[in-house]
């Protein structure tokens, strides 16, 4: 089995990592039916509420995903919803494309839960885009439950 480990992304590469992840938001929000200014819009939101100088907020965790030859194979970055509070999220996960399909993603969400409950924390949610059902599955099979369902036709 593939070994996966949970490692704190070094501070001198978050800006690059917050940049790209956030760019990443941007295009997941317009696939998803959002207008260009309303995704940016809420990438802006979001790294002012989450990142408010450039890091995360305490308990705030944005980790490098590494396998067993110590290779950085994606990140993973949980945390409160609320400051302070015991409803905990996961903002953003991804295992690169060579590595997927091993069992990343799994084992390092399996441990940001450990460490989440470690914290106090009473519950962990998410956010998964329609498209992505691969990711849906994985969800349902780590026992995540369906809690809110969004739907949009398109009219043009």
């Amino acid at each position: 089995m593939t070994e996966t480990r949970l490692v704190p992304m070094p501070a001198d590469r978050l800006p690059g990592w917050l940049d790209r992840t956030m760019t990443e938001y941007v295009r997941s929000r317009m696939r998803a039916g959002e207008s260009r200014e309303r995704a940016e819009a809420n990438a802006q939101r979001s790294t002012e509420q989450w990142f408010p100088d450039g890091t995360p907020l305490p308990e705030h965790f944005v980790w490098d995903v590494v396998d067993e030859q110590d290779e950085v194979v994606g990140f993973l970055w949980i945390g409160p919803f609320t400051v302070g509070g015991s409803e905990w999220w996961v903002f953003d996960v991804e295992i690169d494309e060579p590595y997927r399909r091993r069992g990343h993603a799994r084992r390092a969400l399996e441990a940001a839960q450990r460490l989440a409950a470690e914290h106090g924390a009473t519950s962990i949610g998410l956010n998964v885009f329609g498209y992505n059902t691969g990711a849906q599955d994985l969800y349902a099979q780590l026992g995540y439950r369906v809690t809110a369902t969004q739907m949009q036709l398109p009219l043009g």
